[in-house]
């Protein structure tokens, strides 16, 4: 559905930070940027991001699912951590193209310090290389043995979520229908942060941003592309890659949903929760008037970025208790 008008203006503080950034954040990603695009750092090392935390940071190798690699994951918990509390598994975004483990773990470690989580990060493998179904089962293969070893990792197997942003939101709503149709491993809840949900890219908004922002339509074809092949916008793609493409949303863990006005996913995540509302589910949906894709990530210290991250971490803390 190609757009009569065009998107909505970003927020003048983010606005200004967008043009300021200028050439050193791309809008566009094409397949022959994928390589260079790896080798740029997304974020900050773990150790910076650790600094001024009592944070502990372990890495384990794990099993992958069958037949497949091992996988490797990040466990973060309190040094003072007190066994019983919340667990939160974290599938990182980036595209199902590029990132790693610790992107976003600035959030995750937020959330560990604040609420004695534990939280899991787990390296799941990354399109063409590994293209569907490989990174949605390797996010949930790191789900079914965080659940499994909840008491070793000291926190409450009722009490675990799993929360992503971007492409590692749409990871996150496929592993949990994953979980869902394969009988567990139970969830409490699942934070779906700006989410890439549909393979097709053919709302409003996907046309509306195009050629500025931050991952444009451009660069989710480039994504989708990877991820599925030939198969993509055919009847053949999996509703744990794409969850758009769902029809029952029923039996799924309580959302919080959000995404920007002035982003590509604004009306795929917007048509997600109302689906979920639909068959009488429990969802939370926040869209941000003015914000680009990512920005309380790219600008967090804006004062739409402060909201949306405040939001946010409250609905985390109202549905594990904490």
């Amino acid at each position: 559905m190609k757009p009569i008008h065009k998107a909505p203006p970003f927020d003048v503080e983010l606005g200004a930070t967008l043009t300021a950034l200028g050439d050193l954040l791309n809008p566009t990603l094409t397949p022959d940027m994928i390589s260079g695009m790896r080798g740029a750092p997304l974020t900050s090392p773990i150790e910076e991001q650790l600094a001024g935390h009592a944070v502990r940071h372990v890495e384990r190798t794990i099993p992958g699912p069958e037949g497949a690699p091992d996988l490797i994951v990040s466990i973060f918990s309190r040094i003072d951590h007190v066994p019983g509390g919340p667990g939160i598994y974290h599938t990182h975004g980036g595209g199902m193209v590029i990132g790693d483990r610790f992107l976003g773990a600035d959030m995750l470690i937020e959330w560990v310090e604040l609420m004695d989580a534990v939280a899991v990060s787990v390296e799941y493998r990354l399109a063409p290389e590994n293209p569907d179904p490989a990174p949605v089962g390797d996010c949930y293969a790191g789900l079914v043995w965080t659940a499994e070893h909840a008491e070793e990792l000291g926190f409450d197997p009722e009490r675990l979520i799993i929360a992503g942003a971007s492409a590692g939101g749409g990871l996150a709503a496929g592993v949990a229908l994953m979980a869902r149709d394969k009988g567990g491993p139970a969830l409490a809840g699942q934070v779906l942060i700006c989410p890439m949900l549909d393979d097709r890219n053919e709302t409003v908004s996907s046309y509306q941003i195009d050629g500025f922002g931050l991952w444009d339509r451009t660069s989710n074809d480039t994504g989708w592309d990877a991820l599925l092949g030939h198969r993509r916008k055919t009847a053949d793609v999996s509703i744990y890659a794409a969850p758009a493409r769902a029809t029952d949303l029923s039996n799924l863990p309580p959302a919080f949903i959000d995404a920007a006005t002035a982003e590509v996913f604004r009306d795929e995540v917007v048509a997600y929760a109302s689906a979920i509302w639909a068959v009488g589910g429990v969802a939370e949906l926040h869209v941000w008037a003015g914000g680009f894709h990512g920005f309380d990530m790219i600008v967090p210290q804006a004062a739409l970025s402060i909201q949306a991250r405040e939001v946010r971490t409250k609905w985390v803390r109202r549905i594990l208790g904490a």
